[in-house]
């Protein structure tokens, strides 16, 4: 019976937060959106039930409304702790949705209080004196300064909170958090900032904090909860087998500079790659056709092609004079048929990087449940579609992953037998 229910604001942050789930020692199950006769249905089968909505981008609104109808769903089938899991790099626009959902979420579990917890030190996120860093590096002026979705404009994360929620913050030292955890039980609701930047401070905060119905953060905090929550069911449970018979085809659409290291390093193995040119698609020089004819001349049992949209930031700020909304979908709606026709064609590995390419592959291919197995690497776990257990889907989030992740992500995807 599943004990443990993960709300996440997008895909990839849900895959994400499985993985580390997965690696804590629990049995779980992705669902894309609510589709409550089936996660009725898995509550026999998963010790944890991941929930991917859009809240991310969403309007405000929209985004409180689905992740209390999602956290009521799993509170009604006996589920005893909820997390909200939002970007490890947060949201710094004073009109996010991570305060309004979150304020929600802790009037419906009626928390005395809760944690804002978005390290994830693995990764480089880190948590120190109340503020989030990437690399050492205060969020502002680090790389993801200028998301073009959700800009992090600074990094102290009580600052971040109080145009978004109505609920204060403190930040805790570690020293005194026993002390001010007795006094928080008798304050009004707020939120409490720990310092992470190891996982021995993760091992603290998740046992300090484990008895909350609710807790909030990036997907660093989810390990050591998952085996706290092992030892506490006694069992840990089982992952799906990682390796499966067939082809490939590896998608790219992230801009980041992961990713962009990740498509140079490939293409200097001499694997076939095909670049989509927004420029030359959107005038009928180039199309979704013209990629698919490519991929099956140049794929092979030795061979799987990579197909990205993926550019510098010079050349995609080049593109949004194009219109920006315009060429973003096209882009994405053009590497999700790709993969769909993929899997039409009877492929059985597909591998996405970028979280708005790999939810449009997602939403495409129409799964609207994965069984999560091993990582390939840190928050980037194989999936299995229920239902159809020959295919495996890797989906990543554009920053995550070694530099030779689609190579990795190829071997650990193919049966050893094959």
């Amino acid at each position: 019976m599943a004990v443990f229910g993960c709300i996440a604001d997008d895909f990839t942050g849900a895959s994400d937060a499985a993985s580390f789930l997965v690696k804590g020692g629990m049995s779980v199950r992705l669902f894309n959106g609510i589709s409550e006769m089936e996660v009725r249905g898995a509550q026999e089968e998963a010790q944890a039930i991941v929930i991917a909505l859009k809240s991310r981008t969403q309007e405000t609104q929209g985004a409180v409304a689905d992740s209390v109808k999602a956290a009521a769903f799993l509170l009604e089938q006996g589920v005893r702790q909820i997390y909200f899991k939002y970007c490890s790099t947060f949201d710094s626009t004073p009109k996010g949705n991570i305060g309004p959902v979150a304020d929600a979420l802790m009037d419906l579990t009626r928390a005395p209080y809760t944690i804002l917890c978005p390290a994830l030190p693995v990764n480089g996120r880190t948590v120190e004196g109340g503020r989030l860093l990437v690399n050492g590096v205060p969020l502002e002026e680090s790389p993801m300064k200028n998301h073009p979705l959700t800009p992090m404009w600074d990094c102290r994360l009580h600052k971040l909170m109080e145009p978004q929620s109505q609920y204060p913050c403190f930040y805790v030292n570690p020293k005194d958090l026993k002390d001010f955890l007795n006094s928080a039980n008798a304050q009004e609701p707020c939120y409490l900032i720990p310092d992470y930047r190891d996982a021995r401070d993760g091992e603290r905060i998740a046992s300090a904090f484990f008895h909350l119905p609710l807790l909030t953060g990036g997907s660093g905090l989810l390990e050591p909860l998952a085996r706290l929550w092992t030892q506490k069911l006694s069992a840990k449970g089982s992952i799906p087998k990682s390796g499966t018979r067939g082809l490939a085809l590896l998608v790219a659409g992230s801009c980041s500079r992961a990713t962009l290291g990740q498509i140079a390093w490939y293409q200097s193995q001499g694997e076939p790659c095909y670049k989509l040119d927004p420029e030359a698609m959107l005038e009928g020089r180039q199309s979704v056709e013209d990629a698919w004819s490519f991929i099956k001349a140049h794929t092979s049992k030795e061979h799987t092609v990579l197909v990205y949209s993926s550019d510098t930031p010079e050349r995609v700020k080049e593109f949004q004079r194009l219109g920006a909304g315009k060429v973003a979908a096209m882009l994405e709606n053009a590497l999700a048929e790709l993969c769909i026709r993929a899997v039409a064609s009877g492929y059985t590995r597909i591998i996405s990087a970028g979280g708005e390419t790999s939810g449009a592959v997602s939403k495409g291919l129409g799964f609207t449940s994965c069984w999560i197995g091993e990582s390939v690497a840190p928050g980037v776990p194989i999936m299995v579609p229920a239902g159809q257990t020959d295919v495996r889907l890797v989906l990543k989030s554009g920053n995550f992953g070694q530099e030779d992740f689609f190579a990795r992500a190829l071997d650990m995807t193919l049966d050893p037998d094959e």
